[in-house]
């Protein structure tokens, strides 16, 4: 059979495998054979590192194959068409379990057939002696068989206060087996021996009783409740485990030491023994060391071992109460650390006890949780209860259930929202009723804690991770630190939180896993990761409520980003440690980009081999330091410029040592090669690691690792003639084009301009707009009612009863390129009446300036009637005419109805100064002829003034016939979808060829046919010149621009659907691809509003 051979695959691939550990593949072999009851079925494997199985069949090679799979059965048939099935049969067990009843094991042997009763026992191997163990070898007298008798007196004495007024409790003893009887005379008598107790007359008296020990035997107890209730609570702390396991970090070797009766190694202060007295059958007794059961007992041993240990914790010793954990981070400290914790137990005369202590350990189990170098886990030992916990049928084995379970929280994703049913049936008022979501929440918890993962515990990089989310039933959160999780935690809502909007809530989870992880977070800096959009501009948002302010200065706190995670943190699901002891049962495998994206930007990789390790040393060589060492050795310029430093004569150049490379100020010299030149100036600009920088900042960029003559020149003209640069930065420079008055209008409205005002709120007449005429002599203006459905004859009819009745028919009519004035009736129309059309150039309004001044103030006068009056808009229109016509006009010095006819108008204002100055005949005349010189003068006046103060913040740019120049663009126009705007896109299309000047700041564009709507002429400002190279090709731009060189963007079809479950209720969405925009690009948006914009997209569904 022929040797397959290794294939690329084209791309790398990561397998991570269930252990936690990863390899990487790039190669597979193809059709290899696989013999399946003697059939050869070939398959294409990628070679893996994995000592648990020899090949693996995946479900691509078993769909290809038409497996059809029974599990119960163990068969496996291949159904491949047009071939011969074929069956696998899996392997059975032949040994039946000979389980039988108690009543057929009872008709057996009164048949007379033999029976055995078999006690299997577990002996645990034999502890090894003192002598056997490193170390603790020379410390014998720490580990004695027994205690030696009384403690010696020590600075923390255990006492006992009492509640003011408080009278002795004496209460009945207990009755007890004869078993409990016989083994209480023993321990009272030990306990004598020992002298640990004493007689006592004192009238205080508790009962005793019995508790059984892990090993079996029975450990006496005194029942000191009734004392305990009038004892004043030492407030003393006792450590939080979480943080016990915080300072095990980085840790590798473990030794547990369990002391000897702790209790029993404190003294009773000589005034409270008399307190500690118990009743039993065979005397009445006090103690003299402190007895368990006490309130106050772990309490003040923890205060005893925290002074013994004060200069070793959270270094190398964690202790609670009577467990003392010595961790290390390797063999050699672990000896110095075991000594010294050894001899303080020493010097203290603290003894332990050997059988329980363990030592060099590579994971330890301690406070129920197993620690090791991998991290932190459940003892499957602790969870044993909770796995055989039979089904709660009470409130209060409800509870404890929960208690026992909520211990491993920090385990269990969502644990407070899995928990959520059994929590309700805790609660006040509520029915015990176990239903089928209580069995299932039961059910859930017992598997996740027997199914929990390897928690890492944190170490002092920083770079935390948060995954958050939030739902109607709680909160959930996870930490996480180098892809792997530290800690999950969750709680349910509060009754006020569930009436939060989603983005509150959301907010919520992320405010409530900064203050439960505060001791890690604090400080360091910190990703949160959440799957609501619009938190990650939370930092930004300007409109913030009183709830979002408070959170928002919690969160200022802390050194953290808040990005969009899609989805809901599945990228937890894939980071889970599994039990380092588990087999092999799954794989994930994903692309690794970053290889090929480095690989692509011509880098070489290295790796150095070690063992378990992939990328031990990763090395990044720039291949073009390689290159202009090459190139040095082959220039002859270069090779000139090294004779004459050799020569003494460039003592500014030197040569490496290392490589023979000619520098200049450790600067590497290029040869004037133009090919090698254009490729660092292209990685340096083009790159994706560049983005297109400035000529500045590229050369700084570049300056400290290169230096040719005019390399400062090059990078300028480099970035100058740079295309994409060319197309999306902006001039930053002055505007272009010197401001160009009009022509000073010789009479009366002879010159008018004119443009509509739409939009308007609609009255009840149907009137939405206004259409505005100016006279740009005498300012003088009409505003007219109109509707936007308004036909081009209706407008040609108001046209003559509201401007040609009072005026006569004008010369001229300047006006933008709406579509109305633009089309072939209205030319014809204005044609017929003699009257030329003037229009402005292309997207620059400032040509028709005094309609849109105009309208300015239309706009103002609107506002301010609606608000004093509180009528429609369109009531006072003919108020506002009068008003606006009658005030002053700073350009001509006077009111356009003065200007217009020769006199002030009356108005209550100046009522009888106007009546009593009377004019006649030629005086009219003689004043009329007056005041238009006045007016044309001071319109000359203001445009040159105006001039002057627009040129100052203008510059003079002029183009030839011939030249080509990109067109700039307006921003996107009226884009919101779904709270987005519309994608960034270019500055500048084209180039285009210059085919014309028209005037003194105007150019005619050569537009290509995908342009035709739009019109040809275009001011200075909108253009900018193209540099031109011979490297640059410019691909066609598929994009739809309206004549006033805006984007409309509309849908062009439904990819997908999906529904979104909110508070209350649930959203249909679509996901919408967009004209000019590819499908990556396509956005989800309501189905409703769609339907309502664009009803057509669904009539095509």
């Amino acid at each position: 059979m022929t040797q397959p051979y290794p294939s690329s695959l084209g791309f790398d691939l990561e397998v991570a495998m269930p252990r936690g550990d990863k390899c990487y593949v790039d190669s597979f072999y193809p059709r290899c054979p696989v013999r399946v009851d003697n059939v050869i079925m070939p398959a294409n494997l990628i070679p893996l590192d994995i000592v648990d199985f020899d090949v693996i069949l995946g479900a691509d090679w078993l769909h290809y194959n038409r497996a059809h799979i029974d599990c119960y059965g163990k068969l496996v048939t291949f159904l491949r068409p047009g071939l011969p099935e074929v069956t696998f049969v899996g392997e059975r067990s032949g040994v039946r379990h000979g389980v039988i009843s108690a009543i057929r094991a009872r008709k057996l042997l009164s048949k007379g057939c033999q029976g055995y009763l078999a006690h299997v026992v577990l002996n645990d191997i034999a502890s090894s002696s003192v002598e056997e163990v490193g170390v603790v070898r020379h410390y014998p007298d720490v580990f004695p068989e027994d205690l030696p008798g009384l403690p010696p007196d020590r600075d923390v004495e255990f006492s006992i206060d009492l509640l003011p007024g408080t009278n002795p409790i004496s209460l009945t003893p207990y009755r007890m087996a004869p078993a409990e009887l016989r083994e209480l005379k023993i321990q009272l008598q030990e306990l004598i021996d020992k002298g640990f107790i004493q007689p006592s007359s004192s009238p205080w008296g508790a009962p005793v009783l019995f508790v059984r020990k892990k090993d079996g035997t029975l450990r006496l107890c005194i029942d000191y409740r009734q004392l305990n209730r009038v004892t004043i609570k030492n407030r003393y702390p006792l450590p939080r485990i979480d943080d016990l396991f915080d300072q095990l970090k980085g840790a590798c070797v473990f030794s547990k030491i369990d002391l000897r009766s702790g209790y029993y190694q404190l003294k009773i202060k000589d005034e409270d023994v008399h307190k500690s007295a118990f009743r039993t059958r065979y005397g009445h007794y006090e103690f003299l060391v402190m007895p368990f059961g006490l309130t106050n007992a772990p309490a003040a041993f923890m205060r005893l071992m925290n002074e013994v240990f004060q200069e070793y914790l959270d270094r190398f010793v964690i202790v609670f109460i009577d467990d003392i954990l010595v961790y290390s981070k390797s063999e050699s400290d672990h000896i110095r650390h075991l000594n010294l914790v050894l001899r303080k137990l020493r010097e203290h005369q603290l003894y332990a006890k050997f059988s329980k202590c363990q030592f060099w350990l590579d994971q330890v189990a301690f406070l129920g949780h197993v620690v090791s170098a991998q991290g932190i886990q459940v003892d499957p030992q602790k969870i044993e209860a909770v796995e055989s916990w039979e089904q709660p049928r009470t409130v209060t084995e409800v509870r404890s259930f929960l208690g026992l379970a909520g211990y491993y929280r920090r385990f269990v994703q969502d644990f407070s929202i899995i928990a959520l049913p059994l929590t309700k049936l805790t609660r006040k008022d509520v029915k015990f009723e176990w239903d089928g979501s209580c069995e299932q929440s039961f059910q859930q918890l017992k598997y996740c804690l027997t199914h929990a993962p390897v928690l890492i515990l944190p170490d002092d990089n920083g770079n935390f991770e948060i995954y958050s989310d939030a739902s109607l039933n709680g909160l959930g959160c996870v930490l996480m630190q180098h892809g792997r999780v530290i800690a999950y935690a969750s709680r349910q809502l509060k009754t006020h939180e569930r009436n939060y909007s989603t983005h509150d809530l959301e907010l919520a989870a992320i405010v409530f896993a900064l203050k439960i992880w505060r001791h890690y977070l604090y400080g360091e800096k910190c990703k949160i990761f959440t799957d609501h959009k619009s938190l990650q501009y939370l930092f930004t948002q300007h409109d913030l409520n009183l709830r979002q302010r408070r959170w928002l200065e919690l969160l200022s706190d802390y050194d953290c980003t808040i990005e969009y995670h899609p989805g809901r943190a599945n990228v937890v699901a894939d980071a889970l440690s599994r039990k380092p002891t588990g087999r092999l049962n799954a794989l994930y495998a994903s692309r690794v980009s970053l290889l090929v994206e480095l690989r692509s930007t011509g880098v070489e990789l290295e790796l150095e081999e070690q063992s378990e390790a992939f990328l031990a040393n990763f090395q990044v060589k720039p291949i073009l330091i390689d290159r202009v060492l090459a190139a040095q050795s082959l220039d002859e310029e270069i090779q000139e410029l090294i004779s004459l430093r050799n020569e003494g004569k460039k003592k500014d150049l030197k040569i490496r040592d290392s490589d023979g490379m000619l520098m200049q100020e450790n600067r590497m010299y290029v040869p004037n090669n133009e090919e090698l030149k254009k490729e660092i100036l292209d990685e340096a600009h083009c790159s994706a690691y560049a983005m297109h920088p400035g000529g500045t900042k590229m050369y700084h960029t570049i300056r400290p690792f290169y230096y040719w003559p005019g390399m400062k020149r090059e990078i300028a003209e480099y970035v100058s003639r740079c295309i994409v640069c060319q197309q999306v930065k902006a001039e930053r420079k002055k505007p272009f084009g010197r401001l160009q008055p009009l022509p000073v209008p010789q009479w009366k409205w002879e010159n008018i301009t004119m443009d509509f005002v739409y939009k308007l709120p609609r009255t009840q007449n149907g009137f939405d707009g206004v259409w505005v005429v100016v006279d740009r002599l005498t300012k003088s203006a009409h505003f007219i009612l109109v509707r936007e459905k308004y036909s081009l004859n209706k407008l040609a009819q108001l046209f003559i009863s509201k401007v040609v009745k009072y005026h006569g028919v004008p010369v001229n009519i300047i006006s933008d390129r709406d579509p109305r004035f633009t089309s072939k009736f209205w030319t014809a129309f204005q044609e017929a009446l003699g009257t030329r059309l003037l229009y402005s150039t292309a997207y620059h309004p400032q040509t028709d300036g005094q309609s849109e001044r105009t309208i300015q103030t239309l706009e103002d006068m609107l506002r301010s009637s609606v608000m004093q009056f509180g009528d429609s808009w369109h009531d006072r229109l003919d108020l506002m005419e009068f008003a606006y016509n009658n005030s002053f006009h700073s350009s001509i010095g006077m009111p356009p109805f003065e200007a217009l006819y020769g006199k002030a108008c009356r108005t209550p204002l100046c009522w009888s100064e106007v009546g009593e100055r009377i004019l006649e005949g030629p005086e009219i005349v003689d004043e009329t002829t007056q005041n238009i010189q006045v007016i044309k003068s001071n319109l000359k006046a203001a445009q040159d003034r105006q001039k002057s103060l627009a040129d100052r913040h203008t510059t003079e740019r002029m183009y030839n016939t011939g030249d080509y120049v990109f067109l700039k663009l307006s921003p996107w126009k009226g884009v919101v979808r779904f709270g987005k705007k519309g994608k960034p896109s270019p500055r500048y299309i084209g180039p285009y060829e210059i085919t014309e000047r028209i005037g003194e700041v105007a150019y005619r564009l050569e537009l290509p046919p995908e342009l035709s709507k739009v019109h040809n002429v275009f001011h200075v400002s909108m253009l900018r010149r193209y540099v031109s190279d011979p490297s640059h090709v410019i691909p066609p731009q598929p994009l739809e621009i309206n004549p006033d060189l805006t984007y409309n963007e509309e849908p062009v079809t439904i990819l997908d659907w999906k529904d979104k479950t909110l508070r209350n209720k649930t959203v249909s969405l679509v996901k919408v691809l967009w004209r000019n925009h590819s499908v990556e690009e396509a956005t989800w948006e309501t189905e409703d509003r769609m339907r309502d914009m664009y009803p057509r997209l669904f009539y095509e569904v």
